[in-house]
């Protein structure tokens, strides 16, 4: 079975499909392609994500990113050599422009038109039952991320630096029920925000962390920005941008430091968040675009000593692959009619099948 797995994260820096095949012995990732989205889809992205929009424009925003969907899909298979017709099944996360952990959540990208328009199956809607069924609705990657990198010896925690951080801590010779896993709070939004500012929209993100190597911590509001409660709580927690959009932007920037020193800062805060979500491992495989930021992951080296840190590259699994990775193998659980949460990491009652199907 070959699986076409579809995920636009709150980054917002585009649209990433990997492709999977899937047989009885392993699973390879024979295609992975990204998509940017064009600055007026970012800014329609960020525009219905505020809590005041119109149903107007989510509507019409939803069809829209359907039609771009199916576009990156049949780019993918196109770029790769590969026959869209080898594609059985699509999983599709969707844009999340709401999401009230626990109770209620909201991801656009109609799967009617992707359908139609590749008359392929679509899995979409994957969080909805599991806050049905008592839990936060993510995260939902740690399925995956035992299925890639559990290990009989060596605990490991998978961690993705996307828009949102989030680690799966996976013991030794782990059972899924054995999987712990949360948000630990801002990975990538507050510094590509920040630095979308700095550069009047020229930049999208700090290229090699540039910008924060410029620029320099600031203590104090670091310190005051790590008494949130969010990080003291246990999990299972969530957080999106409705804990770091535009208002948490607006508290960063009234403090008065320079864009520098605030991308340097936020940087830190990724970080430090990170590491004291942490606790004893044998490594830390990390996935997403803060893969690609060499300062957040020498602060973690620091703060995280005797621990090896490595990229998911490492496991032939390209660092901004893993989340669009993941979207496909949940996707063929649920076409598969098995359940494909991890109620250790969601906090749902009973593990349940996600999703729902449309038929081409």
């Amino acid at each position: 079975m070959r699986v076409a797995g579809i995920m636009s994260g709150t980054s917002l820096d585009g649209i990433d499909v990997a492709i999977v095949d899937f047989s009885r012995a392993a699973r390879s990732i024979v295609a992975f392609r990204s998509t940017p989205y064009a600055a007026p889809v970012r800014d329609a992205i960020l525009a219905v994500s505020n809590t005041t929009t119109t149903t107007a424009a989510i509507s019409r925003l939803n069809f829209q990113l359907g039609e771009l969907y199916s576009k990156a899909v049949r780019e993918t298979c196109r770029r790769n050599g590969l026959p869209l017709e080898s594609v059985n099944l699509i999983g599709c996360h969707g844009q999340t422009i709401y999401h009230e952990s626990g109770r209620n959540t909201m991801q656009i990208g109609e799967p009617a038109v992707i359908a139609e328009r590749l008359g392929i199956p679509v899995v979409s809607d994957f969080r909805p039952r599991d806050i049905a069924s008592g839990g936060k609705g993510a995260p939902l990657a740690p399925f995956a991320d035992f299925l890639l990198f559990r290990h009989r010896r060596l605990s490991r925690v998978a961690l993705n630096i996307g828009g949102i951080a989030n680690i799966a801590a996976i013991p030794a010779g782990a059972k899924p029920e054995d999987v712990v896993a949360f948000d630990t709070g801002p990975g990538n939004m507050v510094i590509d925000a920040l630095v979308r500012e700095y550069s009047d929209g020229a930049q999208l993100c700090d290229f090699g962390g540039e910008i924060a190597s410029r620029g320099v911590i600031n203590a104090p509001l670091l310190t005051e920005l790590l008494k949130d409660p969010y990080y003291r709580a246990r999990p299972p927690k969530t957080a999106g941008r409705e804990q770091y959009g535009v208002e948490f932007l607006d508290r960063l920037k009234r403090s008065g430091l320079s864009m520098p020193d605030l991308i340097a800062t936020a940087t830190a805060l990724t970080a430090v968040t990170i590491a004291n979500a942490i606790k004893r491992t044998d490594e830390v495989i990390v996935s997403g675009g803060g893969a690609h930021n060499p300062r957040i992951l020498n602060q973690l080296s620091g703060r995280l000593p005797g621990v090896r840190i490595v990229t998911s590259q490492e496991f032939g699994i390209d660092p901004d692959a893993k989340e669009a990775i993941a979207f496909a193998i949940l996707a063929r659980e649920t076409w598969l009619r098995r359940p494909g949460n991890l109620p250790s990491a969601t906090g749902a009652r009973r593990a349940v099948v996600l999703g729902q199907v449309t038929y081409s």
